[in-house]
């Protein structure tokens, strides 16, 4: 299939604004957050692209949620396929808390990587009331999906995962958490490994053991582990191993810098490759900093992140390129 298509889809969308909706229409008039606006725009928007489910049947999906589709990637390809199987094939994962999409962290970045002569894939992974394992499933099978489709993509099997809060809490996740796939696996997608070979995390990857919750979040939200196992599994600086990929980790101060300063000495004592910004000024959400976020922030010194992510993995360039 020819997903050439999804690119000017994703151009027309962008310069519309389509997935942007202001902080001043996040919330019902009883000041609870309006979950459903989120979803249904999401889905109404996304259904003009070709899209790649990541199961024919995802396992565990059910009809607890009828604003959810099963989980599904939308792949746009890079306009120069030679550099961008060398570049690599970035998945895109959004953030807000595992709750609602938030599309200035989604499609907009898509195409800003797109621009740069990436392939990327931005990835609809389930949310709330799915727990976050389902969440990592579908990061995973994300993963494996792109390298078993590689030749008719015309990809290689580089894959970076690119997450935003919640979504930098996942790719976070998948870069602690992988395995080199299963040989004799019926599933051909099986096969593959899930191991990304880099991950950029921008404002996430936050901790449920090591400091205070963010957000004034507490336990019993569930978000960071439903038990001390789960916690301390989904707690990236305690899985970090010799086998870890990169990382590229930028936040704001807006978000506690000890959340970063605490991931990167746990890549730099088992000397894993990293580079760590954190930004004076700016606000958690705030994307690509270009105004294009639901904040309508724009910060002109941190929209630089993008471009040093960017260096970064050129530095990295040839780990997965194959």
């Amino acid at each position: 299939m020819n997903y050439r298509g999804n690119i000017d889809i994703l151009k027309k969308q962008t310069a519309e604004h389509a997935y942007i909706i202001p902080i001043s229409r996040h919330r019902n008039a009883d000041g609870s957050m309006n979950i459903d606006q989120f979803k249904t725009n999401w889905e109404k928007h996304m259904a003009e692209f070709e899209q790649i489910k990541l199961w024919e049947s995802t396992p565990g999906f059910d009809d607890r949620d009828p604003l959810q589709h099963e989980p599904y990637l939308v792949f746009v390809p890079a306009e120069n396929q030679e550099e961008a199987r060398k570049k690599g094939t970035i998945i895109v994962a959004h953030g807000g808390g595992f709750s609602i999409r938030t599309g200035g962290e989604g499609p907009n970045i898509a195409l800003y990587f797109h621009n740069l002569g990436y392939n990327t894939a931005i990835l609809t992974y389930r949310l709330l009331p799915y727990s976050r394992l389902d969440c990592l499933a579908d990061m995973q099978r994300a993963i494996r999906l792109l390298r078993a489709r590689r030749e008719e993509l015309g990809i290689s099997g580089r894959i970076i995962v690119m997450g935003f809060s919640a979504g930098a809490m996942l790719s976070s996740n998948a870069a602690t958490h992988f395995d080199e796939g299963m040989p004799g696996a019926e599933d051909p997608v099986e096969r593959e490994s899930s191991r990304p070979d880099a991950a950029v995390i921008c404002y996430g990857a936050f901790t449920g053991v090591s400091f205070p919750l963010p957000f004034g979040m507490t336990p019993a939200d569930g978000l960071f582990g439903r038990d001390r196992r789960e916690q301390l599994y989904l707690a990236p600086e305690k899985n970090i191993t010799a086998d870890t990929p990169p990382f590229f980790i930028w936040q704001t101060l807006s978000d506690d810098g000890r959340y970063g300063l605490n991931l990167a000495k746990a890549l730099n004592d088992a000397q894993i490759p990293y580079e760590l910004h954190i930004f004076e000024g700016g606000v958690h959400g705030i994307g690509l900093a270009d105004g294009e976020n639901d904040l309508g922030s724009n910060v002109p010194h941190i929209t630089h992140w993008a471009k040093l992510a960017d260096e970064w993995l050129e530095l990295h360039r040839a780990e997965g390129a194959v």
